[in-house]
């Protein structure tokens, strides 16, 4: 069984089909590619495998499981989570404190414990405290820990996004554009993170992105989209050779 299932999925903002009956299958365990040239509905795409837009029609499945009309935190508490194009960050708080406020967001303490300093709590606060520091240090981020998050470079930032959706603990992770407006150095840094999230801690990822040379080599298969529709679907040598998919880019050769 898929670990996701994205079936006849539409969306409709009144007149413009932004996503026209799209479905793909992602296997547990591997990095999947989304790409498209621009306005092809791939961050449509993702809103609505993340509960941000509900679908005209069509379902999502997640874990067998119909997820369709459950809420984006809904779905992050299955493991389902998703990063954004910008990176939705506390500016005005610390890199610690970001990534220790999205763990308290989905900590387990009862709702009455949050306000109580219970032992419990406690304990919990002081388990939280400990991952935070292990994700840092894991992410190379622990040597600006105490730096503001408006005050880091783009690569860390972008680092910093991941990280505070690794605190919902996800078994599918939806990066969007995880290595945009990054030079060379950083995304190699975060191509060799994105592998290890699978490799080193058994997250399935899927990924949309804009360099293709970063997505042709992280991804074992891809689903191209154009105009709101699945034009294409293969391994990487399969899709950039394909013929639907190079006039998607750089368009037909009539009239020439």
């Amino acid at each position: 069984m898929a670990l996701l299932e994205v079936k006849d999925l539409t969306k409709r903002f009144g007149g413009l089909v932004a996503v026209n009956e799209v479905n793909f299958e992602v296997e547990k365990g591997i990095i999947l590619g989304v790409i498209g040239p621009n306005g092809a509905g791939k961050t449509t795409l993702y809103s609505l495998i993340t509960g941000v837009y509900r679908p005209t029609s069509g379902k999502v499945i997640f874990k067998g499981k119909d997820v369709t009309h459950l809420s984006t935190h809904g779905r992050a508490s299955r493991g389902l989570v998703r990063t954004f194009q910008t990176t939705s960050l506390y500016h005005e708080m610390t890199v610690f404190q970001n990534v220790e406020v999205a763990h308290h967001l989905f900590r387990k303490s009862r709702e009455p414990e949050q306000f109580i300093t219970t032992p419990g709590f406690r304990k919990e606060d002081g388990r939280v405290k400990e991952r935070v520091a292990e994700m840092l240090d894991c992410f190379g981020l622990n040597v600006v820990k105490d730096e503001l998050a408006k005050n880091l470079p783009h690569g860390h930032q972008r680092t910093l996004g991941v990280a505070i959706a690794l605190a919902a603990d996800p078994e599918l992770l939806l990066l969007d554009e995880p290595v945009t407006g990054m030079n060379e150095t950083e995304t190699a840094t975060m191509a060799s993170l994105i592998k290890g999230l699978r490799d080193d801690n058994g997250i399935t990822i899927v990924l949309v992105e804009h360099d293709m040379r970063a997505v042709m080599s992280l991804s074992e298969y891809i689903i191209v989209l154009d105009f709101g529709k699945k034009i294409a679907e293969g391994v990487p040598s399969e899709v950039v050779n394909n013929k639907a998919v190079i006039e998607a880019y750089l368009g037909t050769e009539e009239g020439v």
